[in-house]
């Protein structure tokens, strides 16, 4: 990083991420001012995750100790309207989201680089552990060197233009070497637990989610890829695909989540080898290059490893070929695509071929 005095907006959320990124821009020679978005979800006082008052709190501390300047932006009703309502849309029509992109693409690299701009700040700056490189006149997106805290995957979304304006100043050290910088510059978050949950599902209980918003499951049938009725369901929100406890039902071999039709209501299952296929289709895309090699690494899934594959774009779709059979390719999750370390775009999949 070079500083030469420019401004940062640094994201804070109160987590040890975030505050290190802060910490290092700081010494780095920036101007930086820390900036917390309050987005209506509130968790119990000590549990683990952002976006609570006592996580305000925290990065408001934090920027007190560093001697920089703190503003909270609320942003309830977006987070409501583009991440909890897209997030109840989508399990109702029997797809699994992932709330986490949305929120990058439409909060934290809309909302708030969009504040970056109007207050006259050179970057926005977060605590992802990621990368951003020039080579020659364009930016390219990268995943972190401590591969196993990549988040590369979940900044698909952001608008390639949007790359010359970010730090990740993260990108380059492992977690261990994160908690330790914050330990030994005294930051009072440098132990608190990461959130292993959606912020706005705390416990797990998305049924509480639906219900406070006036949705109700519709319960229905579990059927075999014959149609069979093996049993009913108490809603189409409470499965996903490759799923294979809570079904309720018995069977000589196991049985596991196939396909969920939220026309008939209907949760499909099958056995495990059912759940293999070739390849997907993928819509709502965001490319950062014109030009995709013959062949790149798709990841399906965060966790998931990244596999060789064909990937070709038709009008607004993506057509993926894998070499070898993927495992619950799963509509509504995001599909994104690599060239060695760098990411060259991504989708929401759509379908299973």
């Amino acid at each position: 990083m070079s500083a030469n005095r420019k401004r940062v907006l640094a994201a804070m959320s109160g987590g040890v991420d975030s505050s290190v990124a802060a910490l290092l821009l700081l010494e780095a020679g920036y101007d930086v001012t820390g900036a917390t978005m309050s987005l209506g979800v509130h968790r119990d006082a000590g549990s683990p995750g952002r976006f609570t008052d006592e996580a305000i709190d925290d990065a408001k501390r934090v920027c007190s100790d560093l001697g920089i300047g703190h503003t909270t932006f609320f942003y309830a009703d977006l987070m409501e309207e583009k991440v909890i309502g897209a997030f109840i849309r989508e399990y109702t029509r029997g797809r699994t989201p992932n709330p986490c992109i949305e929120c990058n693409r439409h909060l934290k690299f809309g909302a708030l680089m969009q504040k970056t701009r109007d207050m006259g700040f050179d970057y926005l700056a977060t605590g992802h552990f990621a990368r951003i490189e020039r080579k020659d006149e364009s930016w390219r997106l990268l995943r972190a060197v401590d591969k196993t805290k990549d988040q590369s995957y979940f900044l698909y979304g952001i608008r390639p233009d949007d790359l010359r304006t970010i730090l990740f100043p993260l990108g380059a050290l492992t977690k261990d070497e994160v908690r330790r910088k914050a330990d030994e510059s005294g930051l009072h978050v440098a132990h608190r637990p990461e959130s292993q949950d959606i912020c706005f599902v705390p416990d797990g209980d998305y049924t509480r989610v639906f219900e406070k918003r006036g949705v109700r499951p519709e319960p229905g049938e579990i059927v075999d890829a014959q149609g069979n009725v093996l049993g009913r369901h108490r809603g189409i929100i409470h499965y996903t695909i490759g799923q294979r406890g809570g079904l309720g039902v018995s069977a000589k071999r196991p049985l596991y989540v196939r396909r969920l039709d939220a026309r008939t209501h209907r949760v499909v299952v099958g056995h495990k080898e059912d759940l293999f296929a070739s390849g997907l289709v993928a819509g709502d895309l965001n490319l950062f290059t014109d030009s995709i090699p013959e062949e790149v690494e798709g990841k399906i899934r965060y966790r998931k490893k990244a596999a060789r594959c064909r990937v070709r774009k038709e009008g607004k779709k993506l057509i993926v070929d894998f070499a070898e059979p993927q495992e619950a390719i799963t509509p509504g999750q995001a599909f994104v695509f690599y060239a060695g370390d760098e990411l060259l775009g991504g989708g929401v999949i759509e379908g299973v071929v």
